[in-house]
């Protein structure tokens, strides 16, 4: 069996390098015939330089991934893929990936055709939202996941709600080393007659190292021959930031307290064979960490599978490993119990060997050749079980079961009586911002649509209050304001024609639906009023808008010629606009593509649908086309970012995803399908739908089931957490959207079955 790991990977010091090297060795340790790691597979590297040949790395290393490079990702799933190999086993700590928590390693996994297992280092308690997410998918993409301690099953599958079926613990490898007969550690100056404390690891102030310092004066004052022995390097972050602050900090508290004789530092980074020596030339080896937040510890396996005295502060990891009398435990930052419980040690000999062997006995078990052998049947179990198509039709099939339960609970928050608010913080109102027209003309679509579907009266009961707000905004003359203050002071004289045409769409959309006949009477008093203003409209996009509703209200209206008049006269700019841009490869309205861009074919497909011009069918089918080609090409939604925008001969920009975009999307190949029936367009639409959920570039959803909100936007680093109306009102119109055209796919499937006569009506 080969297989591929992604991790970090000396000469890079860190702790899961070292591990993953150690995995390595012990999965090829099962296998004598192997002369080589690389005879088991490779290793895709992080590096966490922007050049790739920062580290020396050995041949097993094949590829490497800069943390913050996005596209070394997606080429590494390329690599991968391309490869011999049977599996894929992934290190896992959220700080060695790009992005917000290292959401960049989704997209990899995403892409991945070999199965994956995913060996999860740290396991929050409290995750962020972001965190959460990227526990949860990484559990969805792999075949298993391994963790290393009951605790962190217990957290999976109640916090993270993974199914238990899907977690195995397989505990942390130690070296397959015994204690050399004649240790050289013994004869260095630290450990020469002395009876010596260890602790070893990249040093940072997490660790609690002061605790044992301030332990000393009560230990040294009973056994003056005792020395700590501080063994490691400073964490290569912690240099960065603050140098050897911290370990100038212990020096300088040694020698408060009068024991900096009784205190030494190794600064360096040592290999196993180094570290097997050092071990077990130590009476007591101590992790003194401040909380209990640390699921897995590398330090304290190594010290248990040594045979070491271990006394340790009781994080999650070692109350495990250290029970049944393997090691001691004191509370945290508690000094005096650590001194007490240390003097107790080294005051009796038999108790001091009994936990020595109590532990080396237990580390037995926990020996790389050991431990490798139960990755091997984990990867080919994985191996044996994988089917790849299986995860493409999970990726691409359109299933209504997928979607959240609708749910309103965001949108009233977000509503009072005025309208509703324009922004939030994270999943709460900001207030500061006020109202705009924009959104309560969506939050009027949202809620027809709720009561449209199900006779909603939560939806029903919202209606006035947007309506209402609309009302107040329209001036005299029948234009629109945009912005509203808190304190509904105005705020502008006259909207955009972006917030002028949405508003006529939400009108429009009134004015075609079946709710209270005061409510649309209402509304077609505020379209007719408006009507004057059709003719000042100049950019494609208030046409765009004002086609919308200009064909919703002629749905109900055919015989008003006036309207039909007006809906040609708005769409003659946008046929124009095409005509002047297009070429051979650039079948669009504009120079560039910049926000909003499905509302433009959109609008021609509303159009067509009332006119019948076949000239405007072919200008909106080919600009669908167009967009569709550079936005759903990988096999998901990438719309246009709003970083710059999409100009012709230019490069396409990724971020910043806004909601909005996919809204559009969802909204066109609806449209389209309500029209041509192509079963195509119903299946983009479900594609396009799906960003909300999780099928984008960073596979990341947006969609917050805990608030019933939606994110705001996908950065290049992460996700915008603050959900305000605009994005939450795009996914509830999106989701409405699909919900709809289901019910329309049944009807058409029904009908069709019907005329073949495989039914009777």
């Amino acid at each position: 069996m080969k297989i591929a790991y992604i991790s970090t990977y000396p000469p890079r010091e860190c702790g899961l390098a070292t591990f993953n090297q150690n995995l390595m060795g012990a999965i090829n340790a099962n296998f004598p015939e192997r002369k080589s790691l690389l005879e088991g597979g490779y290793v895709v590297a992080l590096n966490d330089s922007e050049d790739v040949q920062a580290y020396e790395y050995p041949e097993d290393v094949k590829y490497v991934i800069r943390q913050n490079h996005q596209k070394d990702y997606i080429r590494a799933a390329n690599y991968i893929n391309t490869s011999t190999v049977d599996a894929v086993i992934m290190e896992h700590e959220f700080g060695i990936y790009g992005g917000e928590s290292g959401i960049y390693v989704l997209p990899l996994i995403n892409r991945l055709e070999k199965p994956l297992i995913s060996i999860l280092h740290t396991v929050l308690k409290d995750p962020s939202y972001v965190q959460r997410i990227i526990i949860r998918e990484i559990a969805e993409q792999s075949s298993k996941i391994v963790v290393m301690s009951k605790r962190a099953v217990e957290f999976l599958t109640t916090i993270y709600d993974i199914p238990a079926e899907k977690i195995q613990i397989i505990e942390h490898g130690v070296p397959n080393l015994e204690a050399p007969e004649n240790n050289p550690v013994k004869n260095l100056t630290p450990f020469k007659n002395h009876r010596v404390l260890l602790t070893f690891g990249l040093l940072s102030r997490n660790k609690g190292l002061e605790t044992v310092v301030k332990a000393l004066p009560q230990i040294v004052a009973k056994h003056p021959d005792v020395m700590y022995v501080i063994l490691g390097n400073t964490h290569p972050g912690v240099i960065k930031n603050s140098g050897e602050e911290y370990r100038d900090y212990l020096k300088n508290l040694a020698a408060q307290l009068k024991v900096s004789q009784h205190l030494s530092f190794i600064n360096k980074f040592v290999s196993e064979d180094e570290l097997m020596d050092y071990l077990t030339a130590c009476e007591v080896y101590v992790t003194p960490y401040l909380n209990e937040a640390q699921i897995t510890s590398g330090t304290l396996s190594y010290a248990v599978g040594a045979g070491a005295a271990v006394v340790s502060t009781p994080y999650w990891h070692a109350t495990e490993l250290l029970d049944e009398n393997r090691g001691r435990l004191f509370d945290f930052k508690n000094s005096e119990a650590l001194a007490s419980i240390v003097n107790e040690l080294l005051d009796d000999d038999e108790a001091l060997a009994e936990l020595k062997q109590n532990a080396y006995n237990y580390g037995l078990h926990l020996r790389y050749p050991v431990i490798g052998s139960e990755y091997i049947k984990v990867a080919e179990e994985a191996a044996s079980t994988h089917d790849f198509s299986d995860k493409i039709l999970k990726n691409s099939i359109v299933d209504p079961e997928v979607l959240p339960k609708f749910n309103l609970a965001h949108v009233l928050r977000l509503t009072d009586d005025t309208g509703i608010v324009q922004h939030a913080k994270y999943g709460i109102p900001n207030l500061k911002e006020g109202y705009c027209v924009d959104d309560n003309a969506r939050a009027l679509i949202m809620a027809l649509m709720a009561y449209q579907r199900n006779g909603s009266q939560e939806a029903y009961r919202l209606l006035p209050i947007y309506l209402s707000y609309i009302h107040y905004m329209q001036t005299e003359d029948g234009n629109f304001r945009n912005f509203l203050s808190f304190d509904r002071r105005y705020l502008d004289e006259v909207g955009t024609e972006d917030s002028f045409g949405r508003t006529i769409w939400a009108l429009g959309h009134l004015i075609s639906s079946p709710a209270s006949n005061s409510y649309r009477e209402f509304a077609l008093e505020l379209f007719h009023r408006s009507y004057p203003h059709f003719k000042a409209l100049r950019y494609i996009r208030g046409m765009a808008n004002t086609i919308i509703g200009i064909a919703l209200y002629l749905q109900v209206y055919p015989s008003d010629e006036g309207m039909i008049f007006e809906l040609k006269r708005l769409t003659q700019p946008m046929i124009d606009a095409y005509n002047n841009t297009r070429s051979d490869d650039w079948e669009w309205f504009e120079e560039s593509m910049t926000y909003d861009n499905a509302i433009l074919p959109l609008a021609l497909l509303h159009s067509c649908e009332i006119t019948g011009d076949e000239n405007v069918r072919k200008v909106a089918l080919t600009t669908m086309a167009f967009l569709d080609k550079l936005t759903l090409s990988n096999g998901y939604l990438s719309p246009v970012g709003n970083d710059g925008w999409y100009y012709r001969g230019g490069t396409f920009p990724t971020f910043d995803q806004q909601a909005i975009e996919t809204m559009a999307m969802v909204l066109m190949h609806f449209q389209a399908y309500r029209i041509f029936r192509k079963p195509q367009y119903i299946e983009k639409m479900f594609l396009s739908y799906k960003w909300f959920l999780g099928e984008n570039t960073l596979r990341a959803p947006l969609y917050d089931h805990e608030t019933k909100g939606c994110c705001d936007g996908l950065l290049p680093d992460g996700i915008n957490r603050n959900q305000g109306a605009e994005s939450t009102l795009a996914y509830l119109i999106s989701h409405l959207t699909v919900l709809k055209a289901f019910e329309l796919e049944y009807e058409y499937n029904k009908a069709d079955s019907a005329n073949k006569g495989l039914i009777t009506l």
